[in-house]
């Protein structure tokens, strides 16, 4: 870790972070004197449904009275003042519901989605609404590894607010979607956008086999799924989530999953990656499709499984294998194989986690030239990554309830160039590493504050460190 302003901007901010985390404990740790218990909402709600039902009842009745003869006094207005309350109580009844799964737990979701995601599954019927957002500042070090300038420049930035809508039709059937609002601003010139992360139509009639359709998140890795920022460590995802699983990563498609006591699973059918958006650095990352008029030339299937034997461990892995050309002959069969294993362990205030992944390209050198002529864009016919991750939390001895203070540690080690095509070369930049050290304070379940110093490094002695501090939310 290098000294200097970076150094110094470390320390002030994470007594600033760390303030403010007191403050706000101080403020939400008990919940208001005389405040309704959730079930509440429950009980309010089957009231209104068993009212309801009366009135109702009572309208009936009074609509049989007046068949086949002019109503008795008052009876139309009985009627239409009966009709009314029907009406009135049926809107508090949707607004009930609406706001019936409440603020999630950063530890209740099913499986394959993050907290916030998973609030359509545990409502009755109707609307639900959830989502999260993260804001980031990153400072970088103003010279680079060599001794260079580094021509980082600071940022802060809204970097994503998101929002789920979901409706459930049944118990068993519903749609769940998530829409996301990208760098605060988007329009010609602006840096932002917005764009759908999933959308699709659930149906499961019965937990260890259902079937889902749409624009799907990819169940690789634990980031693509799962990256609501309270639910992980580090105020940026980690690279190699980000670079060979490339997070967040979804295609239209179709498939089937479940669960069945320690066993998980899910597989899809879905539209593969584009080859033209491969480069030497980002890898495969520019290849995803999105849903976006995806060429579907092309298919591919993606699949996972996971293994809990005891509360707390996770065991599990998953591939993909597609072809990627999507009808240019030029990059021949441009077949992708992907494959990664995950492991996950939380038990008294500990939590490790670790993703060891590979990928391989079949005709990586035609593909390279596809896209450079003049044979200078290396295309990695092989890619690796693995990361391992440690996060102790100091509160959880102390009996402080959901607060959360875990100082963490997470190594990662990269290549999107591990191996190239003969006759080309590869780029010493991509062979990477990154320590991570930092601190995540989350005074509820839903809320994190994260401060971290990232340690970056790679074979041509060029990459730059910063330091980070994000605010993250989920509802």
């Amino acid at each position: 870790m290098k000294g200097g302003p970076a150094g110094r901007t470390l320390a002030v901010c994470l007594v600033v972070v760390l303030g403010a985390a007191a403050a706000l404990s101080g403020q939400v740790s008990a919940a208001p004197e005389g405040a309704a218990p959730n079930s509440s909402a429950e009980e309010r709600l089957a009231e209104l449904e068993a009212l309801v039902a009366k009135l109702r009842a009572e309208l009936d009745g009074l609509r049989a009275v007046t068949t086949g003869g002019a109503p008795a006094p008052g009876a139309q207005a009985s009627l239409e003042e009966l009709e009314k309350r029907i009406d009135a109580l049926a809107l508090e009844i949707e607004r009930l519901r609406i706001g019936e799964a409440g603020a999630p737990a950063a530890g209740d979701k099913v499986v394959g989605f993050g907290p916030a995601a998973s609030k359509v599954y545990g409502i009755r019927r109707g609307v639900s609404i959830g989502g999260y957002g993260e804001m980031l500042y990153q400072n970088f070090d103003p010279r680079a590894d060599d001794g260079g300038p580094s021509g980082e420049t600071d940022t802060a930035d809204l970097l994503r607010a998101v929002f789920y809508f979901g409706y459930k039709f049944s118990d068993h059937l519903l749609f769940n979607s998530e829409i996301e609002y990208e760098h605060a601003v988007a329009g010609d010139g602006a840096p932002g956008e917005v764009a759908i992360e999933f959308a699709y139509i659930d149906f499961r009639p019965r937990r260890g086999f259902g079937l889902r359709g749409g624009l799907l998140l990819m169940p690789m890795g634990f980031i693509n799924e799962l990256h609501e920022p309270p639910t992980f460590h580090g105020a940026r995802r980690p690279e190699v989530e980000r670079l060979i699983l490339p997070s967040t990563w979804r295609e239209n498609g179709f498939g089937v999953y479940g669960d069945t006591g320690p066993f998980s699973y899910r597989a899809y059918l879905v539209t593969s990656f584009n080859a033209s958006g491969f480069s030497e650095g980002s890898g495969i990352r520019g290849g995803r499709q999105a849903g976006a008029e995806a060429l579907a030339r092309d298919v591919a299937l993606v699949a996972r499984a996971d293994y809990t034997p005891i509360p707390g461990l996770l065991l599990g892995a998953s591939g993909f294998t597609g072809d990627t050309g999507q009808g240019d002959l030029s990059m021949g069969d441009a077949r992708l194989t992907l494959w990664d294993a995950h492991a996950e362990w939380r038990a008294h205030g500990v939590h490790l986690r670790g993703v060891y992944a590979r990928g391989r390209l079949d005709d990586a050198g035609a593909i390279g030239l596809a896209l450079d002529s003049s044979g200078a864009t290396a295309i990695g016919s092989r890619t690796r990554g693995w990361y391992g991750e440690l996060a102790w939390n100091i509160l959880s001895f102390l009996g402080k309830g959901d607060r959360d203070l875990s100082p963490f540690v997470r190594y990662e080690a990269l290549d999107t160039q591990a191996s190239v095509a003969p006759g080309f070369a590869r780029d010493a930049e991509n062979d990477r590493t990154v320590r991570t050290y930092g601190v995540t304070w989350r005074p509820i379940p839903n809320i994190a504050i994260k401060a971290d110093f990232q340690d970056r490094g790679n074979r041509a002695g060029t990459a730059v460190d910063q330091f980070n501090v994000a605010l993250g939310y989920l509802f």
